[in-house]
C-alpha cells in the first residue's frame, strides 16, 4: 500500500516503471494486453501510460505493438556519467576474478609509478593481495609497462630520462633499451606478461583501457604466483579475457560525457 511506504510515494511513477520493465531482451515488443498483464495494471491505465511514453519518445507503436526507443539509454547514461571509472570497471574485475580465480586490479599512471584505484581479491587462500592506492615502480609492473606504452613517444622520451630503473629482482627492467624494446611489443601485441621483476614469484598481465580518443587513461591486471601456470596457460586462458574486460571498461567509460581520470 503506498502509506507503507511513505507519504510522499507518488503512484502513477511505479505504475509507470512497471510498464517499462515490462519489456526485455526476449519480449521487446509487446501488444497493449502483454503490457496490461506484465506490469500489473489494467488496460486502461497501461493505456494512458503507454501512449503519454509514445509522445515523450521513449516507446514507438505500430498497429498493435509497443517497443521502446533507444531513448531510453539516456537514463543509464546519466547513471554512467556519474560514476568514476574505478567504479565503472569494478564489476567488470569482479566478473574477470569470478572466471579465473586470480585477483584483479586497475591502476593509472602517477609520476614514475603506478597507483591501484581498483582491486578485486582472489577467493583462494594465500592469494596476492595489493591493496587501492598501493604504489609500485611502473618500470617493474605489468601495468606500469602497458601504460608507458601508451603514452606518445615525446612524452615517453622525456619520461625515460628521469625515471630510476631501479633493479628490485635480478629479472626487473633496467635499462633504456630494455625497456623501450619491452613497450614496443606491449604496443604491438597489445597485453603484457610480467614475470619476478616486482617480486620473484609473482607475475603480472595486463592490458591498456583507452578512453573514447584512444588515449590509455588506465590498465587493467592479473596477479597470480608465476609458478601457478605456464607463459603458454596464460596467453590462451588468462590473456583473451583479460583483453575483453579492457574492452568491456572501455565501452562503458566511453558512454560519459566527459574524461574522468580517477
Amino acid at each position: 500500500m503506498p502509506e507503507e511506504r511513505g507519504g510522499h510515494f507518488v503512484r502513477s511513477v511505479e505504475r509507470t516503471l512497471s510498464v517499462l520493465r515490462a519489456f526485455s531482451p526476449d519480449r521487446s515488443e509487446l501488444t497493449l494486453t502483454e503490457v496490461a498483464q506484465a506490469s500489473g495494471l489494467d488496460r486502461a491505465g497501461a493505456r494512458r501510460i503507454l501512449l503519454t511514453l509514445v509522445d515523450l519518445g521513449y516507446v514507438r507503436h505500430d498497429e498493435r505493438h509497443f517497443a521502446l526507443t533507444s531513448q531510453v539509454l539516456e537514463f543509464g547514461y546519466a547513471y554512467l556519467s556519474t560514476r568514476s571509472l574505478p567504479q565503472i570497471a569494478e564489476p567488470h574485475l569482479r566478473r574477470l576474478t569470478r572466471e579465473l580465480r586470480e585477483m584483479t586490479a586497475l591502476a593509472v599512471l602517477e609520476g614514475d609509478e603506478i597507483c591501484y584505484v581498483a582491486q578485486v581479491p582472489s577467493p583462494k587462500l594465500l592469494a596476492v593481495t595489493i591493496p587501492v592506492g598501493t604504489r609500485f615502480p611502473a618500470h617493474a609492473t605489468s601495468m606500469g609497462k602497458a601504460l608507458l606504452a601508451g603514452m606518445l613517444p615525446e612524452h615517453l622520451e622525456v619520461r625515460l630520462r628521469s625515471m630510476d630503473l631501479a633493479q628490485l629482482t635480478p629479472h626487473t627492467t633496467t635499462t633504456r633499451e630494455q625497456l623501450l624494446a619491452e613497450l614496443a611489443k606491449v604496443r604491438k601485441q597489445g597485453f603484457v606478461i610480467s614475470d619476478d621483476e616486482l617480486e620473484e614469484g609473482l607475475r603480472g598481465v595486463a592490458a591498456p583501457v583507452r578512453d573514447a580518443d584512444g588515449k590509455v587513461i588506465a590498465a587493467v591486471n592479473v596477479s597470480l604466483h608465476s609458478h601457478s601456470s605456464t607463459e603458454e596457460s596464460v596467453r590462451r586462458d588468462i590473456v583473451p579475457r583479460l583483453v575483453a574486460t579492457a574492452s568491456r571498461i572501455e565501452s562503458d567509460f566511453r558512454l560519459k560525457p566527459a574524461h574522468h581520470s580517477r
